[in-house]
């Protein structure tokens, strides 16, 4: 598996477990999926993204979007 598709992978559960929490849990985890579509739209515009560097570190092969 790529670094690209392993952060569209952890993007997407990430979503999914912050919606699963907004609605069992607590409204306020709403927040936490802004966070997540926030750092997405960051991501997209400056090639920085924490989930890379960390799958970078541990040894996921690069794709072409995070070199």
């Amino acid at each position: 598996m790529s670094l690209d598709r392993a952060v569209m992978l952890f993007a997407g559960a990430m979503v999914l477990l912050s919606v699963v929490l907004t609605m069992y849990v607590s409204p306020l985890f709403v927040w936490f999926t802004v966070f997540i579509g926030l750092n997405l739209i960051q991501s997209s515009f400056t090639g920085f993204c924490p989930a890379a560097m960390l799958f970078r570190s541990l040894g996921v092969k690069k794709g072409c979007a995070f070199e």
